[in-house]
């Protein structure tokens, strides 16, 4: 009898070990997650690389209505509009072929409401995420407490940083806001605004970093151009005139002594 006790015992207590580790096993599944596409990120087409490198959920939902909005798109009279639409349908297509993700068409939203209402209402029904590149929907989204992925903010944050006192050889391109102010790019995309660079316009100039200031676009370096200091000239040495040739003429004018 009591052996039997022993044996339940023991098999109550490993039951219970296996449960809590499924349960572990289960909260950290990746598979449970989720994110919502719009009609800017099938556009944008991003996230077909995204998921190919595994930055996205393993399950992605298109919303019907957001394919409705890409048909109608891609049989419009706007040439850049229908062709941009047709991409977005083919992203649909190749990540339905992927075996990287999951991809749910939801048709559960029948309302009449705007477009970006109704993301947003399917995100917090579905409990998940709202992948989007469209910054208005990104703000209402996050008034309404829907986590977003904005692609364009990830690229922006994974910018290199420029710390004040480092130097950059940029190209400026254009004038500032102010008249004395020329602007240009670094390889990045990052815009940049040199003091004095106007004059200075479609040349490569050496500047130094003084600040950066973050933007709702991102970052902005403000910069000192380096002035190159002119070449100094070493004074030219004078020759000096040599006296070979004057005593060599001396010495032939002066005949032997006869004896």
């Amino acid at each position: 009898m009591t052996n039997s006790i022993q044996i339940l015992l023991l098999v109550t207590i490993l039951l219970l070990v296996w449960q809590q580790r499924n349960a572990k096993t289960q909260t950290f599944n990746p598979k449970s997650r989720k994110m919502v596409l719009d009609t800017c990120a099938l556009i944008d087409g991003r996230i077909i690389e995204l998921t190919k490198l595994g930055f996205v959920p393993d399950e992605l939902v298109v919303p019907e209505f957001i394919i409705h909005e890409l048909q109608l798109l891609a049989d419009g009279s706007d040439a850049h509009k229908r062709e941009r639409a047709r991409f977005g349908l083919d992203v649909v297509r190749e990540l339905q072929e992927s075996d990287n993700v999951t991809v749910i068409i939801d048709d559960s939203i029948k309302s009449n409401e705007p477009t970006d209402d109704k993301l947003v209402m399917l995100a917090k029904k579905l409990k998940t995420g709202l992948y989007t590149t469209d910054y208005n929907l990104n703000k209402v989204a996050d008034i309404q407490g829907v986590k977003v992925l904005n692609v364009n903010e990830l690229a922006q944050q994974l910018r290199p940083i420029a710390l004040p006192g480092e130097r950059k050889n940029v190209k400026l391109l254009q004038k500032g806001s102010n008249a004395k102010q020329g602007v240009g790019y670094l390889e990045d995309g990052t815009m940049i605004v040199v003091d004095d660079g106007a004059s200075h316009l479609n040349k490569i100039v050496e500047v130094e970093i003084t600040r950066v200031h973050q933007t709702m676009a991102g970052k902005m370096l403000f910069a000192n151009l380096i002035k190159q200091k002119p070449a100094t000239r070493k004074p030219q040495q004078t020759a000096k005139p040599s006296t070979d040739g004057l005593a060599g003429r001396f010495r032939s004018r002066r005949t032997p002594r006869q004896k």
